[in-house]
C-alpha cells in the first residue's frame, strides 16, 4: 500500500479518549484499523483532566449521572462497559490510583500514564496512526465510506466518528463531528456549554464581584438537578465544582436556587437568637465567610441587630438562606467549558453499538453523542463505554 492511500476494514477520526479506545478495541479482534487526529499534541484533554492527574471514572456511575434528550440511551454501555473494567485495564498497566470524594478516581502521578496506555493498547492491536493530519472530506461510495485528507484519501467499510464536541476551542476543539452527522442526514441536539462556570448580571456583580476567592460549602439547584459541594464567587460570577454541575441544567433567563445553610435549619437558628443584641452578619459569620455575611445582609437589607428585626422579617431571611436566588446572565462559555452538551441525536443511534441505524457502518461514539456526564469522572466513563459498545462492532 503506498503512503497516504489504502483501503481499511474501520477509519476512526479523533485520538482522544474515546478514539484510541475504539480503535485499539477494533485493532485488537484483528481488523485493520486507521487512527486520524488532526492536532499535533494527542490527547491534550486527557492530559489536562482533572488537575493533570485525570480523573479518569467514577465508582458511582449509573444512568443517572447523565443527561441527554433520551436519558435511557446510555444504559446499555454503561452496563456492559464498567468503571471496574477500566480499573483492571490500569491496574494492568500497574498505574497506581486514589479515589477522592464522591467516588471519584484520580491517578496519582500523572494524566500522561492513561494517555501512555491507550497508545500501549493501539499498539497491541496494530493501529496506524496518521497524526497531524486534516480531514477535508468525508463521502460514502458503493457502501464504503471514502476519507479525504492532506495525507491522501483512504477508504473503509467502518467509521468511527470520535471528534469531540466544542469545549476547549484552544487544544482544537470544533464541530467537525456534528457537520459529518449532518452531512448524513442525522440530527443534531443544539451544543451548548456544560460543566461551566456562570456570569453573574451587573447588578449582582457590583455587589458580591469584589469577593472573588471566597467559598462556601452549599447546596445549589436548577430545573431538577440539586448538588452539594463547593461554591466558589469569582470576579466573574460562580463557579466551583456544585456550578459547574448545575450549569448544565441551567438555561438563559433561570435562575438558580442557593441553600447557603444546608446543615441547619436557618428559621429555628434565627428564631433562637431573636432576643440577640448581635448584628445578623456577625450571627451568619459563624457559619459563613464573615466578608460574605456582610454583603449578603446589605443586599437584603438586613444589616440590624437581630433585637431590631420582626419575626416576619426573620422568617422571610431564613428562607433567603435556604433559597437565595441568582439569575445568572450567560456562562463563560465553550472557553471554561469541560464538557459540551447535546451532540448527535441519539434516536438516530444504536444504543448497543452507536452505529447510526440510517447509515450502516458509520458510528460516533464520546462528547460528539448527545450524551452529558456529571462532573467528577463520568465524562471518561462515558469515553471508554461508548468506545467498547462500537469498538465490538466497528
Amino acid at each position: 500500500m503506498a503512503q497516504g492511500t489504502g483501503h481499511w476494514d474501520a477509519i476512526v477520526i479523533g485520538a482522544g479518549a474515546a478514539g484510541m479506545m475504539c480503535a485499539a478495541k477494533i485493532g485488537q479482534r484483528g481488523r485493520r484499523v486507521l487512527l486520524i487526529e488532526h492536532a499535533r499534541k494527542l490527547a491534550e484533554k486527557i492530559r489536562i483532566s482533572g488537575g493533570g492527574r485525570c480523573n479518569f471514572t467514577n465508582l458511582h456511575c449509573a444512568p443517572e449521572n447523565y443527561l441527554s434528550q433520551n436519558p435511557h440511551f446510555c444504559r446499555s454501555a454503561l452496563a456492559r462497559y464498567t468503571p471496574q473494567h477500566f480499573i483492571a485495564l490500569i491496574e494492568r498497566y500497574r498505574i497506581k490510583y486514589e479515589e477522592r470524594s464522591l467516588g471519584q478516581l484520580f491517578c496519582i502521578d500523572s494524566a500522561q500514564q492513561i494517555i501512555d496506555m491507550l497508545k500501549c493498547e493501539c499498539e497491541r492491536g496494530s493501529v496506524h496512526w496518521r497524526m497531524p493530519c486534516e480531514v477535508r472530506a468525508v463521502r460514502r461510495e458503493g457502501g464504503a465510506f471514502v476519507v479525504d485528507t492532506d495525507q491522501g484519501t483512504y477508504g473503509s467499510h467502518s467509521l468511527v466518528v470520535a471528534s469531540g464536541g466544542l469545549s476547549v476551542p484552544k487544544i482544537g476543539a470544533g464541530p467537525f463531528g456534528y457537520r459529518i452527522a449532518e452531512q448524513f442526514g442525522m440530527k443534531i441536539v443544539a451544543p451548548r456549554p456544560g460543566l461551566v462556570p456562570l456570569s453573574f448580571g451587573p447588578e449582582t456583580l457590583e455587589r458580591f464581584g469584589d469577593l472573588s476567592g471566597i467559598s462556601i460549602d452549599a447546596e445549589v439547584s436548577c430545573n431538577g438537578g440539586s448538588f452539594r459541594e463547593n461554591l466558589l464567587l469569582t470576579h466573574r460570577g460562580l463557579s466551583g465544582p456544585v456550578i459547574l454541575q448545575v450549569s448544565s441544567y441551567w438555561r438563559p433567563g433561570d435562575a438558580i436556587e442557593i441553600d447557603l445553610l444546608p446543615d441547619r435549619d436557618a428559621l429555628a437558628w434565627l428564631m433562637s437568637e431573636h432576643s440577640n443584641r448581635l448584628q445578623l452578619s456577625s450571627l451568619l459569620a459563624q457559619q459563613l465567610p464573615k466578608r460574605f455575611a456582610q454583603q449578603w445582609c446589605e443586599a437584603h437589607d438586613a444589616l440590624k441587630p437581630l433585637n431590631q428585626l420582626s419575626q416576619g422579617t426573620l422568617h422571610t431571611l431564613a428562607q433567603e438562606l435556604h433559597c437565595w436566588k441568582v439569575k445568572p446572565s450567560g456562562t463563560l462559555g465553550y472557553n471554561k467549558a469541560e464538557v459540551t452538551l447535546g451532540g448527535v441525536d441519539t434516536d438516530g443511534l444504536s444504543s448497543k453499538t452507536m452505529e447510526a441505524k440510517s447509515v450502516p457502518g458509520l458510528y460516533f461514539i464520546g462528547e460528539v453523542v448527545d450524551v452529558t456526564g456529571h462532573l467528577g469522572g463520568f465524562n471518561f466513563q462515558w469515553a471508554w463505554a461508548s468506545a467498547q459498545a462500537a469498538g465490538q462492532a466497528a
